[in-house]
């Protein structure tokens, strides 16, 4: 059994809330965090029709009568439910920890919960697994890397169930779940939108490019890359902005938040495919993007995540911007570092009044090449049981 490292959150926020939403893409240990925590508790599996005829034929009888904490999964598909909630909260405000709702698209969710829940309701993000999680389950950073970070896959030795695992995971998501949500998309043109992001992992986005390949409108496009994102599935990592130059990028990067899911449209299944894969760079560059954000979400819920480039090309991978500081990561693969990257860390630890910045490579030991950058080695910042950036 993997210990996930959001249970400490959740239990602080069941003590703080009323009810607490669990927000993660489909299938990346949800449920099976929050029956760990409350193996006894009802819960309603809203894809289950028995459970939802219950709570569609009456709401408010069935989870009044229910023993708290009443666990609700893919809450998005009843959207009536929410109304029913805040009755139910308002009539025991002082009672904590009540409800826990979970759901894989955060686009539903969102608007049900702002609409009636907003101020009784606390929100964990879920991810897939990150490194710490997995590290003594004897899943190395290269398998976490290559194999991505969804239960399954990642804890499966074999290669051809991960391959089957991808193909039914795309095909339920792009044929039953945005069906299911009365979604109009087209899940021909969304596979192959998601085929060209898998190319284009880690480059600027540019909507209108796609739109051209795809035959769609720059609209329809942005769109698609909303549902993908609003599901988990997608990031665009917005560009910080600072009062260097009007000559800065102004538009996200865009990567695929799972590189399991990556490698599978790309066609990379083993450590060999990887090691020659024209996008083995981006795709290293993401995964690290994503395992500092999971960790950092959790110990500083309130941080913000950028990227920095100038018109001139000088770059920051990642900036993670705290209330009261801002940290550079700069991401390479294998161990060297240029020494235009060295001048890169220099001007922006001036110009973007950085705290502290680092170096995350596949080194074997961390060393720092002069004041206020910290060259580290993958492992040993993911790997560690408490999160030090």
């Amino acid at each position: 059994m993997v210990s996930r490292i959001g249970r400490r959150r959740l239990r602080r926020l069941l003590r703080t809330f009323p009810a607490v939403a669990v927000l993660g893409p489909r299938q990346c240990g949800k449920t099976t965090l929050v029956r760990t925590l409350f193996p006894k508790a009802e819960i309603f599996d809203l894809e289950k029709p028995s459970d939802l005829q219950r709570l569609e034929a009456d709401p408010y009888y069935t989870l009044r009568r229910a023993r708290p904490p009443v666990l609700v999964d893919e809450a998005q598909r009843l959207p009536a439910l929410f109304p029913v909630l805040r009755v139910l909260i308002d009539e025991r405000r002082a009672d904590k920890g009540r409800f826990v709702l979970l759901g894989s698209a955060h686009f539903s969710l969102a608007r049900g919960i702002s609409e009636s829940l907003a101020g009784r309701i606390g929100f964990l993000d879920l991810d897939p697994f990150a490194y710490f999680e997995v590290a003594d389950a004897g899943i190395s950073l290269e398998d976490l890397w290559l194999r991505g970070g969804f239960p399954e896959p990642c804890l499966h030795p074999d290669r051809r169930a991960r391959r089957d695992w991808v193909d039914a995971y795309v095909r339920t998501f792009l044929e039953r779940d945005l069906a299911a949500l009365s979604i109009d998309v087209s899940p021909v043109q969304m596979r192959r939108l998601w085929h060209m992001l898998a190319a284009a992992n880690g480059t600027i986005w540019n909507a209108s490019e796609f739109g051209r390949s795809l035959g769609l409108s720059y609209h329809t496009v942005n769109r698609y890359a909303d549902l993908l994102e609003q599901s988990f599935l997608l990031r665009r990592l917005p560009p910080y902005f600072a009062n260097l130059s009007k000559r800065l990028v102004k538009s996200p990067k865009v990567y695929l938040t799972d590189t399991g899911l990556l490698h599978a449209f790309l066609g990379v299944e083993t450590p060999q495919q990887l090691d020659v894969c024209p996008q083995r760079g981006a795709s290293w560059e993401g995964f690290i993007i994503e395992q500092i954000i999971r960790r950092e979400k959790l110990a500083n819920p309130a941080s913000q995540f950028y990227f920095w480039r100038t018109a001139t090309g000088q770059e920051i991978d990642l900036l993670v911007e705290r209330p009261h500081e801002r940290i550079g990561v700069e991401i390479k693969v294998g161990t060297y570092v240029e020494s235009s990257d060295w001048k890169t860390l220099r001007f922006a630890l001036d110009a973007l009044k950085l705290s502290r910045a680092y170096v995350v490579n596949q080194t074997d030991a961390p060393y720092r090449p002069f004041a206020g950058v910290q060259v580290l080695p993958a492992e040993q910042l993911l790997g560690a049981a408490k999160w030090t950036l």
